[in-house]
């Protein structure tokens, strides 16, 4: 009783403070890729072969340089894996793989051969158990075979708390599937803030919806000028006959790519992780599953 209060406390807290409105200073348009597929390619090659690492022990080093390839190659089909709660962390990985995969491949090299590497404003040190689970994630789809996926997403969650990780913030076996790997709108922003250079836009809390008139123009704006992430209630976005009851709380972050109306209705192609999705909602609907929209405007150093 005494735990759920404390949760309850925790909800409410973030309630009051996580509702944000930032808005960035002369907005650049989107900036050139630092660093190109071919750079990666070129950089993962002359590697030619890597020591099995001492700190990632069931990491194949092999399986290793073949994943940072596939993720240089078709970074559209980067996959979060089935049951986890990993969505957040893929999300973000779109930024990476597509503006510097050079420099995304070199930091996972460094991470893998030295256990640990920086990242914009952070020092990744994962945890030991951290190390040794990486390699091992069964029963996850494509993700069982991507070993440096399961390491990225490991290390991420690993290195960033929120609220909801407040109960469980070491990693056992099986954690992937527990609020230990969840993420919360505000620090979804902050991961974002602190991976990257660049200007973060956010509107939306983890309880109530972002005030906006127009939700179709104001992402259409968001568009022409930055990366934009979307917070939904993906329970209510996928439909199921046999679901009698859906909370109406959100639960999953998507890339959105493109949007426009057709017939009155609202289509939008969006990133959601191994592959692009087109679906057509009402106006309205888009409104009530979307509980957070963050832009993500990249500079140039």
């Amino acid at each position: 009783m005494k735990m759920k209060r404390k949760f309850l406390s925790a909800l409410l807290l973030v309630f009051l403070i996580t509702n944000i409105h930032v808005k960035a200073n002369n907005p650049p348009q989107h900036i050139r890729p630092k660093s190109t597929p071919q750079q990666a390619i070129a950089y993962l090659d002359s590697l030619h072969h890597l020591a099995i690492s001492r700190h990632w022990p069931n990491v194949n080093p092999d399986i290793f340089l073949s994943n940072l390839r596939a993720f240089a190659i078709s970074p559209l089909r980067f996959y979060e894996g089935k049951s986890t709660n990993f969505c957040a962390y893929s999300a973000l990985t779109y930024i990476p793989l597509h503006y510097d995969p050079l420099g995304f491949s070199q930091f996972m090299v460094t991470l893998y051969s030295k256990g640990e590497a920086k990242m914009g404003k952070v020092k990744f040190t994962p945890g030991k158990k951290v190390k040794l689970e990486a390699g091992l994630l069964k029963y996850k789809g494509p993700l069982d075979i991507n070993a440096a996926a399961q390491m990225w997403f490991l290390s991420l969650a690993d290195q960033f708390k929120g609220y909801l990780n407040i109960f469980n913030q070491d990693f056992d076996k099986g954690d992937e599937n527990t609020l230990w790997a969840a993420t919360n709108f505000s620090k979804f922003n902050r991961m974002l803030k602190r991976l990257f250079p660049a200007e973060i836009n956010a509107r939306g809390s983890d309880l109530v919806r972002p005030w906006l008139k127009d939700m179709y123009t104001f992402l259409q704006e968001k568009l022409k000028t930055g990366v934009v992430f979307l917070y939904l209630n993906n329970r209510r976005l996928y439909r199921k006959k046999h679901v009698r009851v859906r909370f109406g709380i959100p639960t999953h972050y998507v890339v959105l790519l493109d949007i426009y109306k057709v017939d009155g209705k609202v289509n939008i192609v969006y990133w959601d992780y191994g592959v692009k999705t087109l679906q057509q909602v009402s106006p309205r609907f888009l409104k009530t599953i979307t509980f957070g929209v963050t832009q993500c405007i990249l500079k140039e150093k």
